[in-house]
């Protein structure tokens, strides 16, 4: 999910020494953050089955697997994380350097925040050390990639693409467990944060596609990050207002127009060979079925329920799709190698 992960197939993995080979060790170091962006997919996956079970009045058995499975996901993916500091520091320093890797560093407190919001209802008291976890450093990752975008000294227009998109993200999905866990002020911070970043944000990135060369093929998927704000701040919004305002509205259509724009260049998608940047497709989709199913909720048209369902249906065969093409690389060892 990022220019400096690379394609799938030549650059990223864990270090496992008997999944990953002989070489296991030496990969540690390219193991990249961007990885948590599949924890983003199958967890906004979990949630959205979540809310369609609610919807359906019934009880799903594949929700708390969904659940479980990510969470594990996450562990793993965070301990060997966290293998790659103790053991290669300088490696995570150049990616929270890096132009394009930076932007990914949410992706952990993201993951958190989801997780938080995954349980809910199930462990409430997991989900609100989840929570208070995921938004302490979420606020601190924005506070220094905001503080390296003021001050930088070699980012070009070439390096903005969606993934910049994901610290406001991080900020605008606070106050979907906050809320409900109390932290009602705590929640309005964040969301402000996220609507600021993503305002700001959208107006470069419409710059950079019109004005500038192609995305490159490797980050053609995080366009439908672009998906991700207006959904998750309509989500949030309503936890926090409790109502359909005309605010609330525009949020929820802006997310399904730039659906409908990124489905309208899917042959384009199609063309593209298999990366890990793939995984930008799942939790924008997720975000954006969700949305739909509480517009349900708020209208009551047939119409915003059947496309909730129609884009859970999708998100459903996109992640097995991923998880299956992910899973084949890691077997193959052909991942986590230096670009």
């Amino acid at each position: 999910m990022t220019s400096a992960t690379a394609r799938v197939g030549s650059q990223q993995a864990g270090p496992i020494q008997g999944a990953f080979g002989p070489s296991a060790g030496a990969r540690l170091a390219h193991f990249p953050v961007s990885f948590f962006a599949m924890v983003m997919g199958l967890t906004g996956l979990a949630i959205a089955w979540e809310k369609a079970a609610a919807m359906l009045e019934v009880e799903l058995v594949m929700v708390p697997w969904l659940i479980g499975l990510s969470v594990l996901l996450f562990a793993l993916l965070l301990s060997t994380y966290l293998a790659k500091l103790f053991i290669h520091p300088e490696a995570v320093l150049a990616e929270m350097r890096h132009p394009v890797r930076l932007n990914f560093m949410p992706t952990i407190s993201i993951s958190l925040l989801l997780l938080a919001i995954a349980l809910l209802h199930g462990a409430p008291g997991i989900s609100l050390w989840l929570w208070v976890l995921g938004a302490l450093v979420q606020l601190l990752f924005t506070l220094y990639i905001v503080s390296v975008w003021m001050h930088h000294q070699h980012f070009q227009i070439h390096h903005m693409n969606p993934s910049w998109f994901i610290p406001a993200v991080g900020n605008a999905l606070v106050p979907i467990a906050g809320v409900p866990l109390g932290f009602v002020e705590t929640s309005w911070f964040f969301f402000s944060i996220g609507v600021l970043l993503w305002a700001v944000l959208m107006t470069i990135i419409f710059y950079r596609v019109l004005f500038h060369q192609s995305i490159d093929a490797r980050l053609m998927p995080t366009l439908f990050i672009l998906i991700a704000p207006p959904s998750v701040a309509f989500i949030a919004y309503l936890q926090l207002t409790d109502k359909l305002d005309v605010f609330a509205q525009a949020l929820y259509f802006v997310g399904v127009f730039l659906t409908l724009l990124l489905f309208s260049q899917a042959r384009r998608f199609f063309r593209l060979d298999f990366y890990l940047s793939w995984w930008a497709y799942s939790f924008p989709l997720a975000a954006v079925s969700i949305a739909s199913m509480r517009m349900f909720d708020q209208t009551g048209t047939a119409f915003h329920a059947y496309l909730g369902f129609a884009l859970l249906t999708l998100l459903t065969g996109i992640v097995m799709m991923l998880s299956v093409s992910t899973a084949m690389l890691v077997r193959e060892r052909g991942i986590c190698v230096q670009e």
